[in-house]
């Protein structure tokens, strides 16, 4: 079993109100082989959602209070963040997800690479708070583009 990005599930679930659906991910959803999940509304967000990105480090810095969330108008959103990746793997331990395929970049499922935390679209390396808190508790996840 895996859990994947609702937005990859063809679900509107981005910051923008939009999905990114994948051909891929939905094979898997309609075999039964994977749980949608979107962090962000898991966490408390609104969709739309002013981006958001992080500030002083990746999602694992962010999990060790060492770097914090902020959307595009400097609103400090990292319990909505850590909440989303907690319900999120609550919900990954309840259907026996081993793995996750994420949306790239993001700062709630990126992973390997996540936006800097300018907003200017550069990236650094790093994943995002949900990806780092599943890894740390033995799921693997890799990026949609991977598949």
């Amino acid at each position: 079993m895996k859990i994947v990005s609702a937005c990859l599930a063809g679900l509107n679930t981005r910051y923008n109100g939009k999905s990114k659906a994948s051909a891929k991910i939905m094979v898997m959803l309609a075999a039964g082989d994977a749980v949608a999940v979107c962090p962000e509304q898991l966490g408390g967000l609104p969709t739309p959602r002013p981006p958001a990105e992080i500030k002083g480090g990746d999602g694992a810095k962010v999990l060790n209070k060492k770097a914090r969330m902020y959307n595009c108008n400097g609103e400090n959103v990292t319990k909505e963040f850590i909440r989303g990746a907690r319900e999120t793997l609550k919900i990954a331990k309840e259907c026996g997800a081993t793995e996750a395929v994420f949306a790239p970049r993001s700062p709630s499922c990126g992973c390997g690479k996540i936006y800097n935390g300018s907003f200017t679209g550069k990236l650094r390396d790093g994943d995002g708070v949900t990806t780092a808190l599943l890894k740390r508790n033995g799921i693997r996840v890799i990026n949609e583009e991977d598949l």
